[in-house]
């Protein structure tokens, strides 16, 4: 889950990070109030989720509080890269001497957090890592240990940092490895870090990724979710319980279980499908739940054919087909649909699959084959 700048920088303020001072307006005279009780002189930064907001025209230098009236009413309701503006952060300006990027993430591969510093900040990391990637400095965090002393020290000298500065540099990488760990963050990133013209650390900019499994331990973070960066039918799928993710392809998928639902988008593509979504039901689907599934499939008009790989353990294979009945009832689907149930009460299951005329596999490699067979010929 991504949260915007100011909920970042905001998090990062509780564990000690300094950030400007400054508000959000979702009006251009809340920017104007904002800016005279700022002395003026403000930064206002389109808050959406998406990179390269200045280049965009999204990120403004006002002078007086006349002018953050001006730029917040030409940014607010501005398209960026498909995202509408509804609030912009005004920050106090700052003077700065020199940037630094600071982040923490997941290294996958040594299955640990890994804390990434490099003095050339400001700029996209990518590229750096790119073309220059001996200017990243990496210290890999034990989960248990935490980030110790002798790392942000080794961090600070590594990119030159000025020795009157390590005190506050060590207050602010500890804050942020406390921010994402304490969060359940999966990318926690400070860029810029400057250093300003008064010879002070401060965070201008901030970047959180939240672990959407964890959410659940964090109903404040969860109430930060921005829906309007999802597709409805990701929403949809959350207030079900579903974990759905659209793609591009044209067969529908509808499984149950996270394993079942890759080897099944698998076997499409083996037998020459393309899977639109994943979607795993979960254990334990009613036919409410379902049918939900059922309905959010559908509403994906990229759809040619729908395939239903239920293997029924602890989710009874009766209850799924009643829910796809349930649903091809109120949706009326116009794509054929490929079922196949596997399992407890699958004999139930079967007959009533039948019954509503639908095409039925024994195999999980038949129902590829019928699936892709289906979507040609639509």
């Amino acid at each position: 889950m991504k949260i915007h700048e100011y909920q970042s920088k905001r998090i990062f303020a509780k564990y000690g990070v300094p950030i400007p001072n400054g508000n959000v307006a979702i009006t251009p005279k809340d920017a104007r109030d904002i800016a005279k009780d700022l002395g003026g002189r403000v930064i206002i930064k389109s808050q959406v989720l998406v990179g390269g907001r200045g280049k965009a025209g999204g990120v403004k230098l006002a002078n007086s509080p006349e002018e953050a009236e001006k730029y917040a009413a030409a940014i607010l309701g501005m398209d960026i890269k498909g995202l509408t503006v509804r609030k912009v952060l005004i920050d106090e300006a700052t003077n700065i001497k020199s940037e630094i990027y600071l982040g923490i993430t997941n290294d996958r591969a040594r299955r640990m957090p890994v804390m990434m510093v490099s003095a050339e900040g400001g700029v996209e990391i990518e590229e750096v890592a790119r073309k220059t990637p001996e200017k990243i400095i990496k210290a890999h965090i034990h989960p248990l240990l935490g980030l110790q002393g002798y790392q942000i020290r080794d961090i600070a000298a590594s990119i030159e940092l000025p020795r009157k500065h390590w005190k506050e540099f060590g207050v602010i990488a500890s804050g942020l490895w406390q921010a994402y760990n304490e969060s359940d963050a999966t990318l926690a990133e400070i860029n810029p870090l400057v250093i300003t013209d008064e010879d002070t650390l401060l965070a201008v900019d901030g970047k959180m990724l939240i672990d959407d499994s964890a959410i659940f331990r964090h109903p404040d973070i969860a109430e930060m979710r921005d829906i309007d960066v999802e597709a409805e039918a990701e929403t949809i799928a959350r207030e079900h319980d579903l974990s759905y993710i659209k793609l591009d392809g044209e067969i529908g998928c509808m499984v149950n279980g996270a394993g079942l639902a890759m080897t099944t988008m698998d076997i499409v593509k083996l037998f020459g499908g393309s899977p639109a979504n994943f979607l795993d039901i979960g254990g334990g689907a009613d036919a409410e739940k379902v049918g939900a599934a059922f309905r959010i499939i559908l509403s994906d008009p990229n759809v040619k054919v729908v395939l239903i790989n239920i293997f029924g353990g602890i989710t009874r294979c009766d209850e799924v087909a009643k829910g796809v009945l349930e649903a091809i009832d109120e949706v009326k689907p116009d794509v054929p649909m490929v079922v196949r149930l596997v399992g407890t009460n699958a004999e139930e299951g079967r007959k009533m699959i039948a019954e509503a005329d639908m095409i039925t596999a024994e195999t999980l490699a038949d129902a590829a084959k019928k699936a892709v067979a289906a979507s040609r010929e639509a």
